[in-house]
């Protein structure tokens, strides 16, 4: 993805639209407005972030270089599935951050929301032949994420597979006035999450699936209110111990989740957070969130 610098989170525009793939090959002319379609991580060391994630998830890497600016597409398999932009050290107190795009069928009138909502537009819309049209914004809690108008189509709604995205949270100190944001601006669903014992947890959808969910941020010294993009692995024991030993953290040790799954979440070398989870059958037997 490429965005305009713009809080230190974005790669300069000098880098050529036409260079970056399409995020479906071929086309799938599907619209899922609602549906976290890529994530880009933004970090001060490019080259210890690919070094982990290549070795964490297995993907492959292809680094595109123009007007001495990088940008690295990551796959899992033959799918791209994420990318990485270097940030500047001065840029903000965080050296690494994912940002996570949701798929939108209408970036402009999409935009247009954002203000009378609480919110703020973060990078501008640009449009990028055969990537498509993208912007950052911010929730009236200050939460950034991406809006994506995919100029191939979204991906198609299925099984996640193992180094996939499978589920986006967002945790935040209070789940429910954040909500009306996002039910404003993208039109998703928000009832609660009867799968969780809280009260104040929220799942967003659209389509008749669950894209996302909202928490209330955990009562740690450590703990930053945002989006956290979870991945799903194989086994999670594996991914732990590959993850010690790639140089990364482990915030919080795997404990059981929704649909008996094992959820961690660990930090990378460079201090960029992902969750972790692990399925004993499917991602979700009811309706593939």
């Amino acid at each position: 993805m490429v965005v305009a610098t713009i809080l230190g989170l974005g790669l300069s525009a000098s880098l050529h639209a036409a260079a970056f793939q399409a995020l479906n090959e071929p086309a799938t002319h599907e619209q899922h407005p609602g549906k976290f379609v890529w994530a880009d991580l933004f970090t001060t060391d490019p080259v210890a972030a690919t070094h982990f994630y290549s070795g964490l998830f297995g993907w492959t890497a292809n680094t595109i270089t123009q007007h001495g600016k990088t940008y690295t597409v990551f796959s899992n398999g033959s799918r791209p599935v994420a990318g990485l932009a270097p940030r500047s050290a001065a840029k903000g107190k965080r050296p690494s951050r994912w940002i996570g795009y949701i798929a939108v069928a209408d970036l402009p009138s999409t935009l247009q929301r954002v203000a009378a909502a609480g919110g703020k537009v973060r990078a501008e819309a640009r449009d990028f032949p055969d990537r498509g049209a993208q912007a950052i914004i911010a929730d009236g809690e200050g939460s950034s994420f991406g809006l994506l108008q995919s100029a191939s189509g979204d991906s198609t709604d299925g099984e996640p597979q193992p180094g996939d995205w499978n589920w986006f949270e967002l945790f935040v100190p209070q789940p429910q006035t954040v909500t009306a944001f996002y039910q404003q601006v993208i039109a998703y669903e928000v009832a609660p999450d009867l799968r969780s014992e809280r009260k104040n947890d929220y799942l967003l959808s659209s389509g008749g699936l669950a894209r996302a969910g909202v928490a209330p941020l955990p009562a740690r010294d450590d703990a930053k209110a945002g989006w956290l993009g979870v991945v799903r692995v194989a086994s999670i024991d594996e991914a732990i111990t590959r993850t010690v030993k790639l140089g990364g953290e482990v915030l919080v040790a795997p404990r059981p989740a929704a649909f008996e799954s094992r959820f961690a979440i660990i930090a990378d070398p460079t201090g960029g957070t992902v969750g972790l989870v692990e399925y004993v059958d499917n991602a979700n037997p009811a309706q593939h969130p």
